[in-house]
């Protein structure tokens, strides 16, 4: 157990053995472990967004098996799925790397502005299925948020006793919010905050902009002279606003894009103090030998070994 991971364990004291014992096997694992930094595989994207669009870029990702492979072949910190996906290939690979069970989705069949995952999945099946950690979607700014709000705590208050930890997707979406506002960085920070309050252990958002969306809140920002111009800036609010750093913060990859793009934005997220990244489309979307050179350089700028 390395210095680093002993001090981020200490930040949840209040936590049972199990579920420190769960998040230590998720930091100490794979090419980042031990250092504090974590990357995560996240593949919910064929539930939410349909197999087409998620996988016919690489068509080996159609199989389960397959992310289980790219998650342990590239030496990620864990790797997060829907139950199908999980139970398809966690007993082929039992122990081989951290499962978070992605316990809530929802499809694009039927689209609301208002969205709430529906509950796909249970504590029951994370333990069944060897997990280390649940995952639960909230959209602060959604109508029906409070109902995410109580259903998370419910899930989080089971999850903790059977000795899971706990991550939590908060994405601002909904109709009282723009468009640019679900990334604003007040609405992001806020987002964090959010789950933090609501008892997450690892808290997952997107990178911020510099846009400001809440009229009091862009007050506060300006007459206190935050810092936003930069995404280390806005990183590093982020991990502010998440009890001052005492929680783990890591930050989506979001679509494929470019790998400078994706490599600048991983710099921003390293140099404002933030955790790591959970990257599911720019990594699986890829042949494999590339995806594995992709997630290489990933792991060695959060490890330092390139600037």
């Amino acid at each position: 157990m390395t210095e680093r991971v002993r001090e981020i364990l200490s930040w949840y004291a209040g936590s049972s053995p199990g579920v420190l014992t769960n998040l230590a096997r998720m930091l100490n694992h794979g090419r980042l472990g031990g250092t504090g930094k974590m990357v995560i595989l996240p593949v919910d994207q064929g539930f939410e967004h349909g197999p087409a669009r998620s996988f016919a870029p690489n068509p080996a990702g159609y199989d389960p098996h397959y992310h289980f492979r790219l998650a342990i072949e590239s030496g990620c910190n864990a790797y997060a799925a829907p139950l199908g996906f999980l139970e398809a290939g966690a007993a082929e690979f039992a122990g081989e790397i951290p499962l978070i069970l992605k316990l809530n989705n929802s499809d694009v069949l039927y689209e609301t502005p208002d969205p709430c995952s529906a509950l796909t999945g249970s504590v029951g099946d994370a333990l069944r299925l060897g997990c280390s950690a649940i995952g639960y979607t909230i959209y602060p700014g959604s109508a029906l948020r409070n109902e995410m709000y109580e259903n998370l705590r419910e899930l989080s208050e089971e999850a903790k006793a059977a000795g899971l930890a706990v991550v939590v997707w908060s994405y601002p979406r909904g109709s009282a919010i723009s468009k640019d506002g679900e990334t604003a960085i007040d609405v992001v920070a806020y987002a964090a905050q959010i789950a933090a309050q609501l008892g997450a252990h690892v808290i997952k958002v997107k990178p911020p902009t510099a846009f400001l969306e809440q009229k009091e809140a862009k007050k506060v920002y300006e007459a206190q002279k935050i810092p936003v111009e930069t995404l280390g800036d806005r990183v590093r609010h982020v991990v502010q606003s998440s009890f001052n750093g005492r929680r783990i913060v890591i930050f989506s990859g979001g679509a494929k894009g470019s790998d400078e793009k994706v490599f600048d934005e991983v710099r921003g997220i390293r140099d404002g103090g933030g955790f790591g990244s959970i990257i599911g489309r720019n990594s699986f979307q890829r042949p494999h030998a590339d995806a594995l050179k992709f997630l290489d350089t990933v792991m060695k700028i959060y490890g330092g070994q390139i600037k």
